[in-house]
C-alpha cells in the first residue's frame, strides 16, 4: 500500500494497516507511507485488511492498494522416483521454464505497480506544491503592493506643507 495524498489538520501521511485472517487473527502491520504485510496463509475464508487513518484528524487520504498472491504449486521433489520416471523429460523442462517465466512477469508486474504508486504520489505532492505557491505568491505580490501603497502615503505626508493664514518666517 502507498499513500497517494492527504489531507487534514495534522496532513501526516503515515497510516496503520493490519491484516487478520478469518478468525481475526492479526497477521501482520505496517505504519509507514508505504507500507508492505507479507503472511502465509494456511485456511480459506475472509482476510481483511484495516486502515487506521487516526494521525490525520479531520481530513482524507487516497490510499493506493496493490494485491499480490504467491502459490506454491507441485513440489515434483516429493513425487515418488517411478512417477518421475514416466514423465517425459522435455515435458517437464518446459514446466520448470513455464514456472519461472510466470515468476518472473509476476515480479515484474509488481514492480510495476510500485513504480506506478511512486509517481502517482509525487504527481500529487506536486500538484499541492503547486497551489501552495502559487497562494503564497499571490499573498506576497498583495503585500507588496500595500507597502508600497504605504510608503508613499506616508513620504506624501512627510513634505506635505500645511498652509496657514499666518505667515512664518
Amino acid at each position: 500500500l502507498q499513500v497517494q495524498r492527504a489531507t487534514g489538520i495534522a496532513n501526516s501521511r503515515n497510516i496503520l494497516a493490519t491484516a487478520s485472517d478469518p478468525n481475526g487473527v492479526q497477521l501482520g502491520a505496517s505504519q509507514h507511507v508505504r507500507g508492505q504485510i507479507n503472511f502465509l496463509t494456511k485456511e480459506t475464508g475472509f482476510y481483511q485488511l484495516c486502515l487506521d487513518n487516526q494521525q490525520n484528524h479531520f481530513g482524507f487520504m487516497q490510499v493506493y492498494l496493490n494485491f499480490g498472491v504467491y502459490y506454491e504449486g507441485v513440489n515434483m521433489e516429493n513425487k515418488q522416483p517411478q512417477e518421475r520416471k514416466e514423465l517425459n523429460n522435455t515435458l517437464e523442462a518446459i514446466g520448470v521454464s513455464i514456472q519461472k517465466l510466470q515468476l518472473h512477469i509476476f515480479h515484474m508486474w509488481r514492480f510495476y505497480n510500485f513504480a506506478r504508486m511512486r509517481r502517482g504520489a509525487d504527481s500529487f505532492l506536486l500538484e499541492s506544491n503547486y497551489n501552495y505557491v502559487n497562494w503564497w505568491s499571490m499573498a506576497q505580490s498583495c503585500v507588496i503592493v500595500l507597502s508600497g501603497v504605504l510608503q508613499l502615503y506616508f513620504l506624501k505626508r512627510l513634505f506635505n506643507v500645511q498652509t496657514s493664514s499666518r505667515q512664518q518666517c
